[in-house]
């Protein structure tokens, strides 16, 4: 019985969409992406960091912050709050049902210390397996999912620390037929983060995200996407009622570079090589020496403007190297927040070549957070 979609094209196809190697350009020999599973993990996850050019691990914190730099959370001046986020994902590829639902909350046990908790749920819409003759099989709806629970610190009025688990989930397949060996993934990781609030408006961070086990399928194994992320951001006073915030983040994948192809050894070397060994190998590996170490670095870059902390303009720019994924777009977003209530929606401009044939077109994303006041 010959397949439609099998287990192995299903997962090769998603990687890529969301890596942006689906921005129809012509590959060449000189191009070596690193690839990943669940790569959802590397999407922003709310509305306000989308629309800062993905930039978050130094902003200020908010509900949110458990997905970028859990530090952060221990400096929420509410006791509680909690952000949910709808991205209609690959809209252009007119494909049903994929999108990524994000909830996320945190709260303060006291002045110094805050518990938080993240959920991711990427849907990949639904694919339907035929036999050789098209007659249907059976339907099957992909996901990814992502739980996670974090604690955070003060180790003094302007420095924390945190330390965020997290468990993912990845069905990717169907078993269908007896051949059949895809089993659904599984891994677990954690992510360690440091951040500094200054009274001169300085904010810096730093965190190592996705430390985990590889993702197992059952006849092959695949890394997850480890990352460091370092930042700062500049919050400035133009008055009592306006202020403005400037960002800027690096981010690297802790991943091996895919090795020459041609050259076995170094294949077999980069199939086998172990989890924690790969996180500091990956700065020296890449087969073009450290000019394409440094293509591997992507920026983000953000800006926010806020009038009276209740009406906020964002916008920003993502780049990342035309040979390392050539994810490269403007952001742009804006913001209310009434009481204990506040609405995010961003959105995203594909620059550069073949803008108009980008499946990152029309990218948009809607949060809402909910915060409760500490009581005096």
């Amino acid at each position: 019985m010959i397949l439609r979609f099998t287990k192995v094209i299903l997962p090769v196809m998603f990687l890529s969409l969301c890596l942006g190697t689906v921005s129809a350009q012509t590959t060449t020999a000189k191009e070596n992406p690193i690839t990943t599973a669940v790569p959802f993990l590397r999407l922003s996850a709310d509305a306000r960091t989308a629309a800062m050019g993905d930039a978050a691990v130094a902003t200020n914190p908010d509900a949110n912050s458990s997905f970028y730099n859990g530090a952060k959370t221990s400096f929420n001046e509410e006791k509680f709050g909690i952000g949910v986020t709808y991205t209609p994902w690959l809209s252009e590829l007119n494909v049903r049902n994929l999108f990524q639902v994000a909830l996320s909350g945190y709260y303060k046990i006291d002045k110094n210390q805050a518990l938080s908790f993240g959920v991711r749920d990427f849907s990949q819409g639904e694919f339907q397996f035929t036999d050789d003759n098209g007659q249907n099989i059976k339907s099957f709806k992909p996901n990814d999912l992502a739980l996670e629970v974090g604690y955070s610190r003060k180790l003094s009025e302007t420095f924390g620390i945190g330390i965020t688990g997290r468990y993912i989930n990845s069905k990717l397949a169907s078993n269908v037929g007896a051949a059949s060996s895809y089993k659904n993934g599984s891994a677990v990781a954690a992510d360690l983060s440091f951040f500094s609030h200054l009274k001169s408006g300085w904010n810096f961070g730093l965190a190592f995200t996705n430390l985990g086990s590889k993702m197992d399928y059952g006849s092959t194994s695949s890394y997850i996407p480890a990352n460091i992320s370092l930042g700062t951001s500049y919050n400035t006073n133009l008055n009592s009622d306006n202020k403005l915030t400037f960002t800027v983040e690096a981010n690297k994948l802790l991943v091996p570079t895919p090795p020459d192809p041609t050259d076995a050894a170094k294949v077999a070397a980069y199939e086998s090589q172990g989890v924690v060994s790969s996180w500091f190998k990956s700065y020296g590996d890449a087969p073009g020496g450290g000019k394409e170490e440094l293509r591997e670095v992507q920026l983000g870059f953000g800006t926010e403007y806020a009038y009276k902390d209740q009406f906020f303009l964002r916008g920003g720019y993502f780049y990342e190297n035309k040979l390392k994924g050539n994810r490269n777009y403007a952001t742009v977003g804006a913001g209310i927040a009434y009481k204990s209530t506040g609405f995010n929606l961003s959105y995203l401009i594909p620059t550069g070549n073949n803008t108009n044939n980008n499946a990152l077109k029309n990218t948009f994303r809607l949060s809402l957070l909910f915060n409760c006041k500490k009581s005096k």
